[in-house]
């Protein structure tokens, strides 16, 4: 029998100011725990919604980067009203979190890490999960030669973006209907095709947990990070049903990077708008 390990939870909420809830899951979406005040249902949406959300986030490693050795180290999502931490706690189980606004990220992060090791004598092997890609070596579908989408699929914004920031590397704007409207110069359209699929699935994930981020009605999703030991991938809201898709190397300065996505988006409102992908007949 799996032992309820949701006492080991409340360290989190006893201990960081503003964190309101937590729920250990494991890879295939089932409860382990969780903190007082969570409905049972509502862990089990919690659960089934964070699993989906690692399995999609793993699977977009060569975005951020080929790296032999990448990891996947957290996804991030933020709300109007708070935030949701997800970290890997063992083998095939996960850690997720959620805090107001104005929680210490450094603190909850210190917090969930050291319960991860805690859980260690529960929940056997070490926290970090390889991605797919990286086990097999990486992906080269990012920077294959010769496998740009094209004139009519580059969009100009998005390449003066990434090129006035040190270490980006891809961005592709989605339309609502999860196809890409246009990307930078470096990306085929067939990663284009991939990561905007899978970033519709990430957005769909996110936007379920915002109950755990806080009981709110019409709560506003910001954005959703994942960083691996490699690179960062962020995504981000471009207008009405559209999303910016944008990856960097580990080293970037991310708020330099993220600052300048968001510029970006009122030039790009124009293209989200525009029906089908960019260059399509």
């Amino acid at each position: 029998m799996t032992p309820d390990l949701s006492w080991m939870l409340q360290d989190i909420v006893q201990n960081v100011p503003l964190a309101r809830h937590a729920v250990l899951l494991s890879a295939d979406g089932l409860p382990r725990g969780s903190t007082e005040g969570l409905d049972p249902k509502d862990v089990d949406t919690i659960s089934a919604a964070m699993a989906g959300m690692q399995s999609l986030s793993r699977a977009t490693a060569h975005f951020a980067g080929s790296a032999k050795d990448g990891e996947w180290s957290q996804t991030v999502i933020e709300f109007d009203h708070g935030w949701i931490f997800l970290i890997g706690a063992g083998q095939g189980a996960y850690l997720a979190a959620a805090a107001e606004p104005d929680v210490d990220m450094q603190q909850i992060s210190f917090r969930m890490h050291r319960l991860v090791a805690r859980l260690g004598n529960n929940l056997t092997s070490p926290p970090r999960v390889p991605t797919d890609e990286t086990r097999a070596g990486g992906s080269a579908a990012a920077d294959r030669p010769g496998a740009t989408g094209g004139s009519g699929f580059v969009l100009p914004e998005l390449d003066r973006a990434v090129a006035e920031v040190h270490g980006a590397r891809h961005a592709v704007l989605l339309g609502g209907d999860g196809l890409p409207r246009g990307a930078t110069s470096a990306m085929s359209r067939d990663l284009a095709d991939t990561i905007s699929a899978a970033m519709t699935g990430i957005h769909a994930y996110s936007r379920v947990t915002a109950q755990f981020a806080g009981a709110v009605e019409d709560a506003t999703w910001r954005q959703t990070v994942i960083e691996f030991s490699h690179g960062w991938i962020f995504l981000i809201a471009a207008g009405e049903g559209a999303f910016l898709a944008a990856s960097a190397e580990h080293d970037c300065d991310i708020e330099e990077f993220t600052t300048r996505l968001h510029q970006v988006v009122p030039e790009l409102g124009a293209r989200s708008a525009h029906g089908g992908r960019i260059g399509d007949v």
